[in-house]
């Protein structure tokens, strides 16, 4: 590994950006002062005052840590950050050890959880459908602003294996199908990620099918009982493209470099 020099007293070129600027750039993008999370959104760990390279990833495993600090990143991006409501408070464990790791690399961690899911244009739902082919209609949760999954329609009909298909093509995994009819799929509504206590409000929208990321057992009776389609296509699956998006989004805006890593998850 080639050691990069630590920038916090170097003053930004057209190829870097200071980090509180771009962290500020972040906030006010995606609103993330608005939302009531589970965690802390925006900068959790302040690295290199000055950023010029940036790697993005969904979770801030130890596995994408150490590839951020491989590939001399002054920040990782991530969607699944740390200290969750409800988590021990100590750096202990893999806790500590990850945190040391970016500690010890001056980079810094930066994390948005429900922001990036809503994003009217850089979020997991909008970007899931843009890639699936989904038009988007209005949010899983008419009437609020900030509905966190979606409803639309599909391009054209298809059936329940003719949609789990697509879904493994463009997500590179075979998602779990429950075929709650035999009807075609017109109508639909998504919400990435470990969504799957939604499905009822789904089923209020009079939707063919409902995607998620993950399934609970109780999940496949609500569907059967009530003649819904239902996908787990992969909490990580339908995750992944949000953060890259914004990745992109800043290299574009402030002239930096961006890497997305895929740490595969089969969750």
């Amino acid at each position: 590994m080639t050691d990069r020099p630590a920038l916090d007293h170097v003053t930004p070129d057209q190829h870097s950006v200071e980090l509180r600027v771009l962290v500020d750039y972040c906030d006010s993008l995606l609103d993330s002062a608005a939302y009531q999370d589970y965690c802390p959104n925006g900068l959790q760990i302040e690295g290199r005052a000055v950023v010029s390279r940036i790697v993005t990833g969904v979770t801030a495993s130890q596995a994408l840590v150490d590839a951020a600090v491989e590939q001399g990143a002054d920040l990782l991006l991530v969607h699944h950050g740390y200290f969750w409501k409800g988590e021990p408070a100590p750096l202990t464990g893999i806790k500590q050890k990850r945190i040391k790791t970016l500690l010890a690399g001056n980079v810094s961690l930066l994390a948005y959880h429900l922001p990036l899911d809503v994003h009217s244009e850089l979020g997991n739902n909008v970007q899931l459908a843009k890639l699936m082919g989904w038009r988007v209609a209005g949010g899983l949760e008419p009437g609020n602003p900030r509905s966190i999954g979606l409803h639309g329609e599909l391009a054209e009909a298809l059936s329940g294996d003719a949609l789990a298909k697509q879904l493994s093509r463009v997500l590179g995994r075979p998602p779990l199908h429950v075929a709650g009819n035999d009807r075609p799929i017109k109508r639909i509504a998504w919400c990435t990620g470990a969504a799957q206590g939604y499905i009822e409000k789904a089923i209020a929208l009079g939707v063919d099918a409902y995607v998620t990321g993950e399934v609970s057992e109780p999940t496949v009776h609500i569907a059967r009982e009530n003649g819904i389609h239902f996908f787990a296509a992969g909490h990580h699956a339908t995750e992944r493209y949000g953060v890259k998006a914004l990745g992109e989004r800043l290299a574009q805006q402030f002239g930096i470099e961006h890497a997305f890593v895929d740490i595969d998850n089969p969750v």
